[in-house]
């Protein structure tokens, strides 16, 4: 799968996930971290082989 077929996929969800985040704008090294502990053990827990943490898009 390739990066825009990935990012159509996560866009049909109605809102985030556990396992996948969107951020327009954020980066704090310390908490990014900690952010992708937490997204990568959630996507386990709920049986995905990936978690993802995009940046660059803006839902409303």
């Amino acid at each position: 799968m390739n990066i825009k077929e990935l990012l159509s996929e996560l866009l049909q969800f109605s809102k985030e996930r556990e396992w996948f985040e969107f951020k327009e704008n954020w980066f704090e090294p310390i908490a990014l971290g900690e952010y992708v502990s937490a997204l990568s053990n959630a996507a386990v827990l709920v049986g995905k082989e990936f978690a993802y943490f995009v940046w660059g898009i803006v839902l409303y």
